[in-house]
C-alpha cells in the first residue's frame, strides 16, 4: 500500500461507522439437565448501553457547516482574488483531471480528494467546458468568513457557498495556502451567522471521538462519527504536512468539512483519505486545527501567509546515515545544501550537518524542522543544537521572511570511467541540459549501475549526479573511482556517504561495503 504523489488528486470517501457489542452470556455445566433462561428478544432491559449520543453536537454546530460550488474552467486559469503566485499554477494537471471523468474515476488511485471535480450533466466533459468542483466548509465567524481546502477553489472562476436551508451565497476568495491547502473565503450576509470555533487539537488523543461532517457526493450535510486512529502523519501532500488520521468515514464532497471534537469545536480539516478502491476503508485525514488557525489568521489580515525561513535543504537521517555520520542514533534533520547568503549560510552551517533540536524541541523526524521554523517570527533568533564535525555543537541563526523563489545551493571534466559498478562520466553542458540542472550545480553524473555493483542496494540510476563523497566534493570521474575505491579499502571503516543531485534534489545516501563479500 502507498500514498499517492503530491500531484495525484485527494478524494474523500464516508462510509457508515459501525460499533459492534459483544455479550457475554453465562453458560451452565453440560451435566445440569437446565439450560440457562434465554433473554427475551422483547425485553426493555436496554442491550447496549453508554453509547454517546451525536445528536446535541450535530444540532449545535450543522447550521455553521456549508457546501462548496467552485465553477472551475477548463484551462485552470482564473482570476485571483487572493493574489495567487505563479506558484500556484505550477502543479495545475487539471486537464487530465477532467478529461477522462464520468460520474467517478475510473483507476482505483485516482483523486485522493485532490482537486477533485464532481461533473455535472452527461456524457465525458470536454476541455473547452467547465466543470464544478463540490466541497465542503464551515463559518469561523458571524461576519461570514468560511474555511475550505484550497484544492476545492484554487482554479475557480466563481464559488457558491450553500447553507443547509438551501439558500446560496456567492463568495469572494480572501486567501489561500497551497502549503497546507487552506483557503478563506467570504460571504455577505444580512444578518449575524451561526458559527463555530477552533480547538486545540494537540490536546485530542489517539482513541478520542471525533465527528466529521460535510456534503459527500453533493448530498448536503452529513455526519460521521469516528476517532483519532493516529496524529502526525505525512503523506507527502506538503512541506508541512502533519495530518490527525481519523477512521470516520468521509467521501468525495467532503474536502474542507470540519472534525468536531466531542464540545463541539473544530480540531481538524478533512483533506485526503487513502483508498485502494475509491471507497472509504477508513483512513482518512485531517489538517489539525492549531496548525490551521494560524494560517487562517493569516491570511483573513493579509491574504497570504509569509513564513519564516533559515535556508537548508534537508533529509532524514536513516540509521545507515547515522552510522557513517557518526551519529549515536538516527535522529535529527541531515542537511543536504545550504541556500548561499540564507539565514543558515551567514551562521556557518554546511553539508552533513545534523540538526539535533530547534529552540528547545528536539528534531525526531526531519520533517520536524520545516514546521517549527516556519512558526517562528521573522528576525528571531533560533538556537539550535547541531552534529558538526563528529560532535555536537550550538549554532544560532536569525531566520528570515522565506523568499518567493529560494534558489538551493549545491556543490563540472575528463574521461569517463568504471569503478564499482558505477559508469560516470563529466558533467557537460550536454548532460546538464538533459536533467534541467543549474551551472553551479557540480559531481559527476552515473551513466549506468551493473547489476553486481556493491552501491546497487543504493537505488543510484542514470542521471543521478554524484556531488561529494564521504563529504569530499568530486568534479571528475576519476576523483568520483579514486574516493570510491578509496572507502572500499578502508579495512577500519568501509561505510560510503554519498551526495548526490536527483533531479535538481540534493540527498545523501550512505552504504557499508564491510559485508559486500559475505553470504
Amino acid at each position: 500500500m502507498q500514498f499517492l504523489s503530491r500531484r495525484t488528486q485527494f478524494r474523500l470517501s464516508f462510509a457508515t461507522y459501525a460499533a459492534v457489542v459483544a455479550l457475554a452470556l453465562g453458560t451452565a455445566p453440560l451435566a445440569q439437565a437446565e439450560t440457562p433462561a434465554t433473554p427475551s428478544l422483547s425485553s426493555s432491559t436496554p442491550l447496549v448501553t453508554n453509547v454517546p449520543s451525536f445528536a446535541p453536537l450535530v444540532k449545535k454546530v450543522m447550521p455553521a457547516v456549508v457546501n462548496i460550488s467552485a465553477t472551475i474552467s477548463s484551462g485552470g486559469q482564473r482570476t485571483d482574488e487572493a493574489g495567487g503566485t505563479d506558484e500556484d499554477q505550477q502543479d495545475n494537471d487539471q486537464g487530465s483531471d477532467m478529461g477522462p471523468m464520468q460520474g467517478f474515476p475510473q483507476s482505483p488511485f485516482d483523486q485522493m480528494l485532490r482537486r477533485f471535480f464532481d461533473q455535472q450533466g452527461q456524457g465525458a466533459p470536454q476541455l473547452h467546458e467547465h466543470g464544478v468542483a463540490l466541497g465542503s466548509g464551515f463559518i469561523i465567524d458571524p461576519s461570514g468568513y468560511v474555511v475550505t481546502n484550497n484544492h476545492v477553489v484554487e482554479h475557480a472562476e466563481k464559488v457558491t457557498v450553500i447553507f443547509q436551508d438551501g439558500s446560496k451565497h456567492p463568495a469572494k476568495i480572501i486567501g489561500r495556502d497551497k502549503k497546507t491547502d487552506l483557503a478563506l473565503l467570504k460571504i455577505d450576509a444580512p444578518n449575524p451567522l451561526p458559527y463555530v470555533t477552533w480547538g486545540n487539537s494537540d490536546s485530542e488523543q489517539v482513541g478520542d471521538w471525533v465527528v466529521a461532517v460535510g456534503n459527500p457526493f453533493g448530498l448536503g450535510g452529513s455526519v460521521s462519527p469516528g476517532t483519532i486512529a493516529a496524529r502526525g502523519r505525512d503523506i507527502n501532500a506538503g512541506p508541512y504536512d502533519d495530518f490527525l488520521q481519523i477512521d470516520a468515514s468521509i467521501n468525495k464532497g467532503n474536502s474542507g468539512g470540519p472534525t468536531f471534537n466531542l464540545d463541539g469545536q473544530v480540531v481538524g480539516i478533512n483533506t485526503a483519505i487513502y483508498s485502494p478502491n475509491g471507497g472509504s476503508v477508513g483512513i482518512g485525514f485531517a489538517i489539525p486545527s492549531d496548525l490551521a488557525k494560524p494560517v487562517i489568521d493569516q491570511l483573513r489580515e493579509h491574504g497570504k501567509v509569509e513564513r519564516s525561513w533559515l535556508g537548508v535543504q534537508i533529509q532524514d537521517v536513516t540509521p545507515e546515515l547515522a552510522k557513517s555520520l557518526g551519529l549515536p542514533k538516527a535522529e535529527g534533520a541531515l542537511v543536504a545544501s545550504v541556500t548561499p547568503d540564507s539565514p543558515a549560510a551567514k551562521a556557518g552551517f554546511k553539508q552533513g550537518d545534523v540538526i539535533l533540536s530547534f529552540d528547545g524541541h528536539h528534531i525526531d523526524k526531519f520533517r520536524d524542522l520545516p514546521i517549527l521554523v516556519a512558526e517562528t517570527p521573522t528576525n528571531q533568533t533560533a538556537t539550535m543544537q547541531v552534529w558538526h564535525d563528529n560532535a555536537e555543537a550550538t549554532i544560532s541563526a536569525k531566520v528570515a521572511k522565506m523568499p518567493a523563489n529560494v534558489q538551493v545551493a549545491q556543490n563540472g571534466s575528463d574521461e569517463n570511467s568504471n569503478t564499482m559498478g558505477l559508469r560516470l562520466a563529466p558533467l557537460d553542458s550536454t548532460w546538464r541540459a538533459k536533467l534541467h540542472l543549474d551551472r553551479d550545480v557540480k559531481g559527476v553524473v552515473v551513466t549506468g549501475v551493473s547489476d553486481g555493483s556493491p552501491l546497487a542496494d543504493l537505488g543510484l540510476r542514470r542521471g543521478d549526479v554524484i556531488e561529494a563523497i564521504n563529504r569530499h566534493p568530486v568534479t571528475r570521474p576519476d576523483e568520483a573511482a579514486a574516493a570510491l575505491n578509496a572507502a572500499e579499502s578502508d579495512k577500519d571503516n568501509q561505510n560510503v556517504l554519498i551526495l548526490l543531485n536527483r533531479n535538481g534534489i540534493n540527498q545523501y545516501v550512505a552504504h557499508s561495503l564491510s559485508n559486500q563479500d559475505q553470504g
